[in-house]
């Protein structure tokens, strides 16, 4: 069995799914093997040349499953190529995809170990209906328009680009 490429995310109302779906396709049509799932749901990264990993951030942080699994999976993930998303903003501002972006290597510092062969920011979904608590309790959130602003040409795109960055083991 040829080593495949794991999409590893880390999602609460599946829009980060979605997105990891998105590069899993888009890397299965440029020749590679690959695997997505849940980061929650990954005990072994043996069988793996190289990992993609995403998750959102939410309230400025960056989601505890994928935390969790750099935790986890340290010795092994240094020994891979190693790419990073994350879904952030809701509005297409720029100013927010910058403070999103710094708020995720914010997150990042916390691995100084880390040596990710690229890391993107993303826009997110926002569906106010879809809060759980605490979130639920913030007015401001509840009164909030849903929206969608994941930019899938430019998901795409930048999985393109992860292809020749992540080789299969030889």
């Amino acid at each position: 069995m040829s080593a495949s490429i794991l999409i590893g995310y880390a999602t609460t109302h599946g829009a980060t799914q979605e997105v990891a779906e998105a590069i899993a396709e888009t890397l299965r049509n440029d020749g590679l093997a690959v695997d997505c799932q849940p980061v929650n749901k990954v005990r072994n990264l043996e069988g793996y040349s190289a990992v993609v990993l995403g998750a959102p951030l939410y309230m400025f942080h960056w989601h505890k499953d994928a935390k969790r699994f750099l935790q986890q999976h340290r010795q092994l993930l240094a020994e891979r190529p190693l790419a990073i998303f994350a879904l952030g903003p809701f509005h297409n501002d720029e100013k927010e995809f910058q403070d999103a972006r710094a708020h995720l290597d914010k997150e990042l510092l916390q691995f100084p170990w880390l040596a990710p062969v690229a890391v993107e920011m993303f826009g997110g979904k926002f569906d106010p209906a879809k809060l759980h608590l605490p979130y639920s309790l913030l007015p401001a959130l509840k009164k909030m328009p849903a929206s969608d602003i994941r930019d899938w040409a430019a998901i795409r795109a930048w999985a393109d680009g992860l292809a020749p960055k992540l080789p299969p083991k030889r």
